[in-house]
C-alpha cells in the first residue's frame, strides 16, 4: 500500500535532499551557446555604440546652425567632406559647416545632429537645409544601447538569438553556462518493446517521451532502453546509468503490484524518501537517492509519466539550471462543469477556445495522443469536489 505525500510535500522533499547538488558550469564558444543557461551576470564592459552615429543618410551638422530653417529660408552650410561607413571622423566640425554622412556613420567632433538628405539640396558647394533639427536628432548617442557597467543579462537567462546578439555586440567570444544535467532514462516492463509489438506487447513510448521532455528542459538525455521486470536486470541498469548520469528516471514498476520492483531496488541501493503522491495522474511516483544522485520512479502510463516529469522532475531540473518556476499562459472561464472527487490534486489537459474559454480534453488512462491535442493543463485542488462552469482557471503550458 502506498503512503502518499502531497505534490507540494514531494517537491519540498526533493529540494531538501538535492540542495547540496551544485550546478556545474562550463565555458562555451558563443556560436555554440544558443539554448543554454547563463551561469553568471553579464556586465557591459564598454559602451554600445562606442560613438555617436547617424541614424539617417544625410548631413552631420551643428543643430544650432539649422534653427529657423524652412522651405522659404533654408540654412546655408558649407559642405566640407564626407564620412564613409567604418571610418573614423577625426576632423572637428565648425559653425556653418556640415559633412555628408550615411546611416550608421560616426559623427565628427562638434556635430550634434544629422539632417535627412531629403530635407537638403546642394547648390554651388553649399548644402541648403530646409528643416531645422534639434540637438541629437537623428543620432544614436554613445552608450544609448548599452552603457559600460550596465547589468545586461542576469544569471539564469536562457540564451536565445536576441541574447546571443547582445553578447556578440559586447565582443564576447566565449560565455559561461550551466552544464546540462545528464538524465538517464530506463523503461521497465516485460510488455514493453522497442521493436514491432507481439501479442500483449506495447511499444516503448516513455523512453522517447521522457528524453524529449528532458531535452526541452535543457538537459542531456540518455536512453538506456527497455529492461525486463527482473531485479538483477533493473539493478544493473540503474548502476550503469549512475556512473555517468546526474539523475535516473525509471518508468514502470512503480505501483504496488507483486512484480513492481523499482521501489525495492532504490531502497536496496540507496534510500527511498517517498512512494506515492496525492495527484492524478501520477500517484505511484517514487523518489530516492542512490550514491548521492536522485532517482525517480515514474508510472508506466505515458500520460502519467509525462505529468510527473512536468510537475515533479522538472522542478528539480529548474533548480539545477537556476530557472524560474511555472507561470500560467492563460486564465479563462471553464466552458463546462468538471467533477472531481479523488482526494488527489488532479491535472487535466485543456484547449483554449477563440473566446478564451477553457475546455477539458478528456482521455482514458494510458492514452498519449491527448498531449498533442491539448494547449495546456489546469489543476483541480485535492479538496475540491470539482469546478463549476464559469470558474476562472489558470492554464499552464504542457
Amino acid at each position: 500500500m502506498l503512503h502518499v505525500v502531497t505534490k507540494e510535500e514531494a517537491i519540498a522533499i526533493i529540494r531538501e535532499k538535492t540542495a547540496c547538488l551544485s550546478a556545474q558550469t562550463e565555458r562555451l564558444p558563443l556560436a555554440d551557446a544558443a539554448g543554454r543557461i547563463l551561469a553568471a551576470d553579464l556586465i557591459a564592459g564598454e559602451d554600445i555604440p562606442a560613438f555617436d552615429r547617424s541614424t539617417v543618410d544625410g548631413y552631420a551638422v551643428i543643430a544650432a546652425d539649422t534653427f529657423g530653417a524652412g522651405a522659404a529660408i533654408p540654412a546655408q552650410l558649407d559642405t566640407v567632406g564626407e564620412i564613409l561607413m567604418g571610418e573614423a571622423a577625426e576632423t572637428a566640425l565648425r559653425r556653418g559647416q556640415c559633412v555628408r554622412i550615411s546611416t550608421g556613420g560616426m559623427l565628427p567632433p562638434g556635430a550634434d545632429a544629422a539632417v535627412m538628405v531629403e530635407q537638403t539640396e546642394q547648390a554651388e558647394g553649399l548644402c541648403l537645409v530646409y528643416k531645422s533639427v534639434a540637438p541629437f536628432e537623428n543620432v544614436t548617442r554613445k552608450g544609448d544601447d548599452l552603457a559600460r557597467g550596465d547589468a545586461v543579462l542576469k544569471k539564469g537567462t536562457l540564451l536565445g538569438a536576441a541574447q546571443i546578439g547582445v553578447l556578440a555586440a559586447l565582443g564576447a567570444r566565449e560565455v559561461d553556462v550551466f552544464r546540462r544535467p545528464v538524465i538517464a532514462i530506463i523503461s521497465t516492463g516485460d510488455e514493453i518493446t522497442d521493436g514491432t509489438p507481439g501479442p500483449g506487447q506495447i511499444r516503448d513510448i516513455n523512453s522517447y517521451l521522457l528524453a524529449a521532455a528532458a531535452r526541452e528542459a535543457g538537459c542531456e538525455a540518455r536512453m538506456y532502453g527497455v529492461v525486463h521486470d527482473r531485479s538483477a536486470e533493473i539493478e544493473t541498469a540503474v548502476r550503469d546509468c549512475l556512473r555517468d548520469a546526474d539523475a535516473v528516471l525509471l518508468s514502470g514498476g512503480s505501483s504496488a503490484g507483486a512484480r513492481d520492483l523499482t521501489v525495492q531496488i532504490i531502497d536496496a541501493l540507496g534510500e527511498v524518501f517517498f512512494h506515492g503522491i496525492a495527484m492524478k495522474p501520477g500517484k505511484p511516483t517514487i523518489f530516492g537517492m542512490i550514491e548521492g544522485k536522485p532517482v525517480f520512479g515514474l508510472p508506466g502510463h505515458p500520460l502519467a509519466a509525462y505529468f510527473v516529469f512536468r510537475l515533479i522532475v522538472a522542478d528539480y531540473l529548474k533548480a539545477c539550471l537556476r530557472q524560474p518556476g511555472d507561470a500560467p499562459i492563460h486564465a479563462g472561464p471553464l466552458a463546462v462543469n468538471i467533477p472531481s472527487n479523488h482526494g488527489r490534486t488532479e491535472f487535466l489537459c485543456v484547449k483554449i477556445g477563440s473566446g478564451g474559454e477553457v475546455t477539458p480534453v478528456h482521455t482514458k488512462s494510458g492514452v498519449i495522443s491527448v498531449l498533442s491535442a491539448s494547449e495546456g493543463f489546469i489543476e483541480i485542488p485535492r479538496d475540491a469536489e470539482g469546478l463549476a462552469q464559469g470558474t476562472i482557471v489558470k492554464v499552464y503550458r504542457l
